[in-house]
């Protein structure tokens, strides 16, 4: 038997002990890897709305790989986002704790903790090869020259904390978003956001990673942004087989975050888009995503470990800009990213793993990206570190063991909070922890109105109470959590 330490293995600022957990397994000599171990790939799309892939009807899209993983494995109908925007969502999903937790609020705020727990650590100590690969957005990659949004600035002071310091040993990363075509140069106006003060074509400001001061020159980084990206994490495949290491790759794509931008070939599919070219740009970076995704399937089955790797698929939150802008659909929901209302935190969602899945399902049983770490960890026999957690295991769902969930799912963002129980959604306006008070709570029946048209408060008075009481105490464990008691 071998008792297994797993550590920090650099350097803190914090007052905290960096040792933090301890798991006993069973081991004789140099930890191989176990057949029974899968392989795992979590992919995130950046803004990708709930109906925005065929599977879901859209009327013109195209997206034949998420739609064909759909027809193979589990379809989560009510999937949600940790929060309605993209920083928070990213440590969600690797730490399976809430992002108020560990003080990632918002974009660009905060950053990945020393002390913070990730899959890619705990993936490691167990064998597994692990890589990053895509939009970072959990801290800066650099303290030595200006990049992205805080990176080398004063702003950025004390938020380092790359991928390579949080367990991910091959890295193609950046701090935050690019243009999804030709990610290092500014692109034209029709991309919505072109910088200010910078010409068209020139260095859109920010660089790929592949660790400490390791940046990709600009000349290596030309063509669609999510095709480079696969191309990394395909090496970084090829290698972990090739050497017989389990692996577990993050496949964190920037499209369609604006700038949006298609080639020729991805626009032409829209050629006659209601809304012109910005929308053939939008719906043509989201194709051109599609097509790197049924090139990693592809991958996959000819390296001949397809049946044997959990393929996650989701987005980070719902889409930016409105539907008459010909940016993307929240389907039939309410509200858009930085939104508590479905659209900005209910987004499409699947996972193919045909070793455990042998019949394709759909599913309306509540999941939350927090769900990952405990899923994963419970997959491999492992125990929870000791600490709370805000997600739960799917494997009974994904085992067709269960059709509920038991345990509510609660969000806060800025001063809107919410709680999921069943068919209800409470949406409490908060402005501190005890200021969830009556007038200012919404009650919504998801089962029948899923749309969130009817605030059903006033017809169910106790059960606002109760949920309400629910979510003072999630508000006020997070807030313990992020003075640091969990440490």
């Amino acid at each position: 038997m071998k008792l297994l330490i797993f550590r920090r293995e650099k350097k803190s600022k914090h007052r905290w002990p960096l040792v933090w957990l301890a798991v006993l397994t069973i081991s004789f000599g140099t930890l191989q890897a176990a057949p029974s171990r899968p392989n795992i790939i979590l992919c995130m799309a950046d803004d990708h709305g709930w109906g925005d892939v065929g599977y879901q009807g859209h009327p013109f899209i195209s997206t034949p790989n998420l739609d064909q993983m759909a027809a193979e494995g589990i379809q989560f109908d009510r999937w949600y986002a940790a929060a309605p925007v993209c920083s928070p969502t990213r440590g969600s999903c690797l730490t399976g704790r809430h992002p108020y937790r560990y003080g990632i609020y918002s974009a660009n705020v905060g950053h990945l903790k020393d002390q913070e727990i990730t899959l890619a650590e705990i993936l490691k100590q167990q064998g597994y090869a692990t890589g990053h690969f895509g939009k970072w957005h959990l801290g800066t990659l650099t303290r030595r020259i200006r990049d992205a949004n805080r990176g080398g600035t004063e702003k950025g002071k004390g938020h380092y904390s790359p991928p390579w310091q949080n367990g991910f040993d091959d890295c193609f990363s950046t701090e935050s978003k690019v243009p999804t075509f030709d990610p290092m140069r500014n692109p034209a106006s029709v991309s919505r956001e072109a910088k200010r003060n910078v010409p068209v074509g020139g260095s859109y400001g920010t660089s790929y990673w592949t660790g400490p001061d390791k940046r990709v020159p600009e000349a290596d980084l030309r063509g669609d942004d999510s095709k480079l990206i696969m191309d990394q994490a395909l090496q970084f495949i090829s290698k972990a087989v090739h050497q017989k290491k389990p692996f577990f790759a993050v496949i964190w794509f920037h499209a369609p975050h604006t700038p949006v931008v298609a080639d020729a070939s991805h626009r032409n599919l829209y050629s006659d888009h209601p809304f012109g070219l910005y929308g053939q740009h939008y719906h043509g970076c989201l194709s051109a995503l599609d097509d790197q995704l049924g090139r990693l399937r592809d991958h996959l089955e000819s390296k001949g470990v397809s049946n044997h790797t959990m393929l996650c698929y989701c987005a980070d939150n719902g889409p930016e800009s409105s539907v008459d802008k010909g940016a993307g659909t929240t389907g039939p929901f309410r509200g858009r990213k930085r939104s508590l209302y479905e659209g900005g935190v209910r987004v499409p969602a699947l996972l193919v793993w045909p070793d455990q899945i042998k019949t394709p399902f759909k599913t309306k049983v509540p999941c939350v990206t927090s769900d990952y770490f405990p899923t994963i960890l419970d997959a491999l026999g492992l125990p929870l570190p000791n600490r709370p957690y805000d997600g739960i295991s799917l494997m009974p769902l994904i085992q067709r063991k269960t059709r509920q969930r038991t345990e509510p799912i609660c969000f806060q963002s800025r001063k809107v909070a919410a709680l999921h129980q069943g068919r209800f959604k409470l949406v409490s306006h908060v402005t501190s922890l005890e200021s969830i008070h009556p007038g200012r709570n919404e009650l919504y029946d998801l089962a029948a109105d899923p749309g969130e048209r009817e605030d059903v408060a006033s017809k169910h008075p106790q059960l606002v109470t109760r949920l309400g009481q629910k979510l003072r105490v999630w508000i006020e464990s997070c807030h313990q959590s992020d003075t640091g008691n969990d440490y």
